[in-house]
């Protein structure tokens, strides 16, 4: 997270929080099955709101995600292809009416002065790095600073509010990339069952980001032919199965070990359990689902001997070569010639006040 300006609103200040795209390391997808993950913030795109004070409450459009004006019905139906239907208005709208009940239910007491809120984004759309999230969460961190609540909602509990609001707007999602998201940097989260239970969200340990090898970030430019085929996994997890739940739990323990790998430097293990956990998710949501340009991103890198996986549900990849610069040349020419575009990720580190990392419990 990042602010401008300062964090006391008052009626002339204008806020505006950043927040960064994610990278899914190791672990996912398996924040909504009582596993681990560790996910970090990626620096190469970000969203960011800005809200200033005004006489009413406005929520601006953006003049791109949030078009309504077309040159011609070509126009339109050729954006609504492109884009879909929603852009980022009902996003903001949504974490509005999450934070205003949160606050309600747990008595803290918001002030009557109105604002206008406005966003943009830079985040490339369905390449599975969060651009919804980041847009929800950049909103929160201005209205908690607009009215002066930040210590009285806890961190550990933002994450829950940003996907309260995208499952408000019927988006399905976990803890993971909100949590990603909220703290900033790279993170170690556990979701296990009991956490959830006990306290309503999992256990989350920031770790050094100077932890991470250099990693690399691809994705296409059109990623619309991604995976298109319904997941039956959920379901068949909800319904015992048991070959879903074994293969779930190896995926959260490749979390585990890749803690242990990153702390340790040994970056054999880690290019390892990458390739270990596309190759867990491969066998359980199936080719067809995953689609055939996603499954190329990542054969692409391992052609070259570079570990690669998906860094969400698909769209991008994170690549990772162990045997350094001459191997990353290797596979820059390759995605080249591949039409993938390839960049060295940038890790950001936390954007938490040493008041809010003390504030953390667990």
């Amino acid at each position: 997270m990042e602010a401008s300006g300062t964090a006391a609103a008052s009626d002339q200040v204008i806020i505006e929080h950043k927040v960064y795209a994610r990278v899914g390391l190791l672990g996912n997808p398996s924040d909504v099955y009582y596993g681990r993950t560790i996910s970090f913030s990626l620096g190469n795109f970000w969203a960011t709101v800005q809200l200033r004070p005004s006489d009413d409450l406005i929520i601006k459009p953006h003049p791109t995600h949030d078009l309504v004006q077309f040159n011609s019905l070509d126009h339109l139906v050729n954006r609504l292809q492109n884009e879909g239907y929603y852009g980022g208005v009902r996003l903001l709208m949504a974490i509005c009416k999450v934070f205003y009940s949160h606050c309600k239910d747990n008595n803290i007491n918001l002030h009557q002065r109105r604002f206008t809120l406005s966003y943009d984004t830079n985040i490339p759309r369905q390449a599975g790095l969060s651009g919804s999230s980041a847009i929800v969460c950049a909103t929160l961190n201005c209205l908690l600073d607009f009215y002066e609540v930040r210590h009285l909602v806890k961190v550990e509990v933002r994450p829950n509010l940003v996907l309260n609001a995208e499952k408000e707007l019927g988006i399905v999602a976990g803890l993971q990339d909100r949590v990603a998201q909220v703290y900033g940097g790279l993170v170690y989260m556990d979701f296990s069952k009991d956490h959830m239970d006990k306290l309503g969200y999992g256990v989350y340990t920031p770790m050094d980001v100077s932890l991470l090898p250099p990693l690399h970030l691809l994705y296409a430019e059109n990623p619309s032919d991604s995976g298109k085929v319904h997941s039956t996994v959920r379901q068949r997890w909800l319904n015992g199965d048991e070959f879903i739940i074994s293969t779930m739990k190896e995926v959260a323990d490749v979390a585990l070990e890749g803690r242990t790998a990153l702390l340790d430097k040994d970056n054999k293990k880690l290019a390892d359990l990458m390739n270990q956990n596309f190759d867990l998710r491969r066998k359980m949501f199936g080719d067809e689902c995953l689609g055939s340009l996603n499954l190329e991103m990542v054969e692409v890198a391992r052609k070259v001997g570079a570990a690669s996986k998906f860094t969400g549900s698909g769209g991008a990849v994170v690549a990772f070569c162990p045997e350094g610069a001459a191997q990353a040349k290797l596979l820059e020419e390759a995605c080249g010639k591949a039409g993938f575009i390839i960049q060295p990720i940038q890790v950001i580190p936390s954007r938490l006040s040493e008041a809010e990392l003390k504030s953390l419990s667990g």
